[in-house]
C-alpha cells in the first residue's frame, strides 16, 4: 500500500500539542491515557512553537486538543474531562456533585496559590521585581519564603493523604491527577528538602504515583513535531495501563529535576 493510499486509510484523531515536562500538558496525557483515547501526540519546542498550533489557539500555551470536527479544547483542566467523559474506567469523576465541587476546590487552591508560590520558589529571579534583591542573598530568602507558603499547602494535602491515601477517598481522582505533576515539580526543586520533611504520606502518594506504569506511559520521550511526519499515536496500542495504591514511603533524593511548564507558556 502506498504511503498516500496508507494515510487516508487512517482514522481520524484527536491532535494533542504538548510539551513534555508541562505539568499542565502531563495532566492532560494522564487522562487521555486512562481512557483509552487515542490521540495524534505532537510535542513542541516552547521557543519555536509551530504555526499548526498557533492558528488553531492564539494563546500559544500548551496543552492543545484540536478535534476531528475542528473545535478546539484549550485548558487542561477540560481536556481531562474530555477524556473521562469518553471513558473513566478507574472513576476518576466523581458521581455526585458534591464529591466534583471538593475536587473543584483543591484544584482551584493548587492552580492558583500553590502554582504561585511554586513559581517564585523554584524560578525566583523571574521575579526580581517582588524581591529586589541585588545579591544571591535576597533572591535564596525570596524563594524560601514561598517554599514554606508552599509547605503550608502541602501539610493540608497531608492531612488528606492520611486519611485513605489519596486526597478524596481510597482511590485515585481527577483531584489527584489534577495536582500530582505540580507537586512533584515542587518536589524535585530541592529532593532532599523535600524528602526530610514530615509529610510521609505525601511522599508515598508521590511516589508511588511516579513509580507506576501510567506516569511512565505519559512520560515516554518524542522528538519535536514536523509537519508531514509520520503521525504519533498516544498513547500507543500496547499500553497496559493501571493505577498502583500509593508505594511504601521511599525517598525522592537523586531523581532527576523536573522541567518546567505551565498554561503561561
Amino acid at each position: 500500500m502506498s504511503q498516500e493510499v496508507a494515510a487516508r486509510a487512517e482514522p481520524t484523531l484527536p491532535i494533542l500539542y504538548s510539551f513534555r515536562r508541562c505539568p499542565y500538558a502531563m495532566r492532560a496525557r494522564l487522562a487521555i491515557a486512562i481512557s483509552g483515547q487515542r490521540c495524534e501526540l505532537r510535542e513542541i519546542v516552547l521557543r519555536s512553537k509551530p504555526p499548526e498550533m498557533l492558528a488553531a489557539s492564539p494563546k500559544a500555551t500548551v496543552p492543545v486538543l484540536v478535534l476531528p470536527d475542528g473545535s478546539v479544547i484549550e485548558q487542561s483542566l477540560d481536556i481531562m474531562r474530555w477524556a473521562l467523559r469518553q471513558h473513566d474506567p478507574e472513576g476518576w469523576l466523581p458521581a455526585a456533585s458534591a464529591g466534583l465541587e471538593a475536587q473543584q476546590a483543591l484544584i482551584a487552591a493548587n492552580d492558583g496559590a500553590f502554582k504561585g508560590e511554586l513559581d517564585r520558589y523554584k524560578y525566583p529571579n523571574r521575579y526580581a521585581g517582588e524581591h529586589a534583591g541585588q545579591n544571591q542573598a535576597f533572591v535564596k530568602a525570596f524563594a524560601e519564603a514561598h517554599r514554606s507558603s508552599a509547605a503550608a499547602w502541602l501539610m493540608e494535602l497531608e492531612a488528606l493523604l492520611s486519611r485513605h491515601g489519596w486526597l478524596c477517598g481510597p482511590s485515585a481522582s481527577l483531584a489527584d491527577m489534577a495536582i500530582l505533576p505540580f507537586v512533584r515539580q515542587f518536589a524535585h526543586t530541592d529532593a532532599s528538602w523535600f524528602a526530610a520533611q514530615p509529610w510521609p504520606h505525601l511522599i508515598r502518594w508521590l511516589a508511588g504515583w511516579e513509580s507506576g506504569a501510567l506516569f511512565a506511559r505519559v512520560m515516554d520521550k518524542y522528538p519535536p513535531w514536523r509537519a508531514g511526519q509520520a503521525r504519533v499515536v498516544f498513547p500507543p496500542v500496547d499500553s497496559g495501563l493501571a493505577i498502583s495504591p500509593p508505594a511504601s514511603s521511599q525517598a525522592i533524593q537523586g531523581s532527576s529535576p523536573s522541567g518546567m511548564g505551565a498554561d503561561s507558556h
